[in-house]
């Protein structure tokens, strides 16, 4: 049994964690529910962020014992790929795939994003390797349906779900790390100070044109349209 550092999953059995999660217990009635368990660590990541999720902080929140937490989540590795799952859970029944594969795919990049602003931890939780539960693969089935009339065989079509999943974390990562930037100005007066002695240097003249190119006007929405339509438009399936 780990407590509340530990990196290393326990080889919790993926039939146990997502195919019997529902099986009667002896004994008295639990005072706890699972879902109600990872609920109060999805909580607390949104609010505090992933380092702040530990069995003693969950079980605080919903005011058990660290000892009865083990029964439903053995380690913060399995409660992870719970938490996942969780959120994965707000990305399914969408609408249904329209046909036009590209449209359909910026569709899932956008419910993507939108998911991982309100979830900023998800991200970096999707950077380690996890079982996909069953909200997790609803969305997948979803997607490589949508992406059927590529004509791609499976396995092609879940590395373009790959792909773009791991592009809209890497975007979302980046967007959520710039938003707090933003909050201290001062540092991101002294980042321009720095650029600008750069670019003047002389030995940087393709960063130099770059920085003296017409800014942008700083909006998130159409930044990632912008990255996304170059992504998806430039796959290519023949």
């Amino acid at each position: 049994m780990s407590g509340d550092g530990a990196s290393v999953p326990q080889g919790v059995d993926p039939r146990e964690l997502w195919l019997h999660q529902d099986r009667p217990r002896r004994g008295r009635r639990p005072a706890f529910t699972r879902e109600g368990i990872v609920d109060a660590a999805v909580e607390l990541a949104d609010m505090e962020g992933l380092e702040a999720v530990t069995m003693r902080k969950v079980a605080a929140r919903v005011g058990a014992g660290v000892m009865s937490l083990y029964s439903y989540a053995p380690d913060k590795e399995t409660l992870l790929e719970l938490m996942v799952d969780r959120v994965a859970g707000e990305l399914s029944g969408g609408p249904a795939p329209t046909g036009d594969w590209r449209a359909d795919l910026k569709a899932v990049a956008r419910s993507q994003r939108a998911n991982m602003l309100r979830h900023p931890w998800l991200p970096a939780a999707l950077g380690s390797r996890r079982t996909p539960g069953p909200h997790t693969l609803a969305f997948m089935e979803h997607v490589l349906a949508a992406l059927r009339p590529t004509g791609l065989d499976g396995a092609a079509r879940m590395e373009v779900f790959a792909q773009v999943t791991g592009f809209v974390a890497g975007h979302v990562a980046h967007e959520v790390a710039q938003a707090a930037a933003a909050r201290t100005p001062e540092r991101l007066a002294a980042e321009a100070r720095y650029l600008a002695e750069v670019a003047a240097d002389g030995r940087h003249p393709e960063l130099a044109e770059a920085l003296a190119s017409p800014r942008r006007p700083v909006d998130p929405d159409a930044t990632f349209t912008r990255f996304l339509d170059r992504l998806v438009d430039g796959l290519d399936v023949a």
